[in-house]
């Protein structure tokens, strides 16, 4: 099955719905390509999709934000709150395959989602402080979430062209790999999630959003209610039939 919209094309690999960003030169931002994008997102689970690998065809991930369509309708000016909200609100587990520049808001895309995957050559910042600007959807947060607010300062401040590897160490990027290997690496990670148990991994999601926003308490009051889909689930009576025969330590969703 495959899914096209002017820049944003969504086909499946089996159960893992690979979101394609396709807008040349670069995939520069306006507010006609991230609709498209979440449009792509929330339709994955429709089209049987369990784990979302965004990717880019282009030379780059994305170099950032469209600055000659500011003030452009297609430039509008965007709801970061809501992009973020749909965006990250996917019950999906989400990966970003990163390849060549992820700056601006191609940075704060790929920070949007659950996992991130580098190629060793990829550059990733929050670069906006060099025009007088400051990261516009939510990359300031997430960065300081992810790797502490000195760091997340530092990153967005001085507003550099960061290597992966650096950003692994910080705990931004999740696994870099050679440049040839991303493809294959990514889509790996996408299929395992994609066998998992995606209601289990839906409430996963949930909680460490809500631990992120609101703190650890915040989630410890609402994880009995975030484990009853949980406890209904076709994949808990999966897990536990397997279990029973062959005890523990079996990857019972591994190849399902």
């Amino acid at each position: 099955m495959s899914d096209t919209s002017d820049h944003v094309r969504l086909e499946m690999d089996g159960a893992v719905a690979v979101v394609t960003m396709a807008k040349p030169p670069h995939n520069l931002l306006n507010g006609a390509f991230i609709d498209q994008l979440i449009g792509a997102f929330e339709g994955a689970a429709d089209a049987g999709g369990r784990a979302i690998l965004l990717r880019s065809e282009m030379k780059h991930f994305s170099a950032g934000a469209d600055v000659d369509g500011f003030g452009s309708e297609d430039g509008r000016s965007q709801d970061a709150a809501a992009v973020l909200e749909r965006l990250e609100g996917v019950p999906l587990p989400t990966i970003a395959a990163v390849h060549g520049l992820a700056l601006g808001g191609g940075f704060e895309i790929a920070l949007a989602c659950d996992f991130i995957i580098c190629g060793a050559s990829a550059r990733l910042g929050l670069v906006e402080a060099t025009l007088g600007l400051m990261p516009l959807l939510g990359g300031v947060q997430r960065v300081v979430d992810r790797a502490g607010a000195s760091r997340g300062k530092e990153i967005a401040m001085f507003a550099r062209r960061h290597d992966p590897v650096l950003l692994e160490k910080w705990g931004i990027v999740n696994v870099v790999v050679e440049d040839d290997e991303l493809g294959n690496a990514s889509l790996s990670w996408a299929r395992q999630l994609a066998t998992g148990p995606n209601v289990s991994y839906a409430a996963i999601k949930r909680l460490a959003a809500i631990t992120t926003s609101e703190g650890v308490r915040a989630a410890d009051v609402v994880q009995d209610e975030a484990a009853k889909p949980v406890w209904a689930s076709q994949d808990l009576q999966t897990g536990m039939t397997a279990y029973a025969e062959t005890g523990p330590g079996t990857a019972i969703f591994q190849g399902r």
